[in-house]
């Protein structure tokens, strides 16, 4: 392993705003490894880079496994290659727990986020190429209604989905659309930053835990001090996020936040499950007075003659009486119906939004009956 003083000089090189040229013979050879390696992600258009002892280089390229012409790669190797590419708190984390997360750039090819981490005693890791610019909403191929989410006064917004289901892009995508149209403060608390955001009509403030901050809670107390309009937490992960996160969306600021859910159900039982049982009653009703929207989405895949590639199947609640009233007496499995009761407010099943994308002829019908949640009734709406 390189020492931790020429670490810090080659994360700073990595992380140099200004562009210079490819790694000359002279430079680590580790660290020109790691560029060699993100280069063919770069040209191969490949989402991730896999890295995993025992195994050669790997790329996803649409959602399919590609690996580089080399051997198989040794658990040090892995380390010595992707250690000086994480910031310094990252590095430290990895010391002490074995895991770490960052983000860093390579001139010349663009941001990537990496999780490096153990699996069987040795280091791996996953590095994914970050966006160079923030999506517009309308190529995300998200319901349209989906957009009224940025015209929310207050509230709480929650975004859920599996592992890879695209909710970081599409919260990118609503604070940019906020950030063209009005004049507001937004401040983003992530971990690391994927979409850096240009200040158009908003001044946008990004927050990076381990850098800017050391924690989610203690960013979002400090944010609320500084009288945003918008608030952006990435993940919801602690109790005590989620409690600042609830009473920031009841106390006038529009928040939004993900979670790793699969429906609007589970989305709103995530929050109350997190606090010890004493509490749960209390965190529902103060819930139910923050909550504006609950939005959920996964990826499906395009049938290849729509182009290949995915396409988001989503379902959205927009809360009124009837859902604060579930969410209050913890009758969460009354919600879906609460979704057709406010389909004039914009609310739409992921049913509705398969049927949709089966009848354009985008998504296989096989391929959305087994997404559905309620098959049956998917099965209803393409009859």
């Amino acid at each position: 392993m390189n020492d931790p003083e020429d670490l810090d000089a080659l994360v700073s090189e990595l992380n140099a705003e200004v562009p210079r040229a490819p790694a000359a013979a002279g430079d680590d050879a580790q660290t020109a490894r790691l560029r060699s390696w993100l280069e063919h992600v770069v040209e191969r258009n490949a989402s991730e880079l896999l890295l995993v002892a025992g195994a050669p280089p790997a790329m996803r390229i649409d959602g399919a496994i590609a690996a580089l012409h080399e051997g198989p790669l040794g658990s040090e190797e892995i380390a010595d290659a992707v250690v000086p590419a994480l910031p310094p708190h990252a590095r430290t984390a990895f010391r002490e727990i074995g895991i770490a997360d960052g983000s860093f750039r390579v001139p010349g090819l663009g941001r990537f986020r990496i999780n490096l981490h153990h699996e069987r005693g040795r280091a791996a890791a996953a590095i994914r190429r970050l966006p160079s610019a923030v999506p517009r909403f309308a190529s995300l191929g998200l319901p349209a209604g989906v957009e009224a989410l940025t015209r929310l006064p207050r509230g709480l917004v929650l975004v859920g989905g599996p592992t890879g289901s695209g909710k970081t892009t599409t919260l990118a995508a609503l604070v940019n659309e906020i950030n063209l149209r009005d004049a507001k403060h937004i401040i983003t608390i992530e971990d690391p930053i994927e979409y850096e955001h240009q200040h158009r009509r908003c001044l946008v403030e990004q927050v990076e835990i381990g850098v800017d901050a050391p924690d989610f809670p203690t960013a979002l107390r400090a944010a609320l001090r500084q009288a945003p309009d918008v608030i952006v937490v990435g993940e919801m992960r602690d109790p005590e996020t989620m409690q600042i996160a609830v009473a920031a969306g009841e106390t006038g600021h529009l928040v939004f936040s993900s979670l790793h859910t699969t429906d609007v159900a589970t989305t709103v039982a995530r929050i109350a499950d997190a606090f010890p049982l004493e509490r749960q009653n209390t965190i529902r009703q103060e819930l139910a007075m923050a909550l504006a929207a609950v939005l959920t989405q996964t990826l499906m895949p395009r049938l290849p003659t729509s182009g290949g590639g995915v396409i988001p199947a989503a379902e959205l609640l927009m809360v009124g009486y009837g859902a604060r009233q579930h969410v209050r007496k913890n009758a969460l499995h009354h919600l879906h119906q609460e979704i057709t009761i406010t389909r004039k407010q914009g609310s739409f099943t992921l049913e509705e939004s398969l049927t949709d994308l089966v009848q354009r002829g985008l998504v296989d019908r096989k391929d959305a009956l087994t997404r559905a949640v309620h098959p049956e009734e998917l099965e209803r709406l393409l009859s």
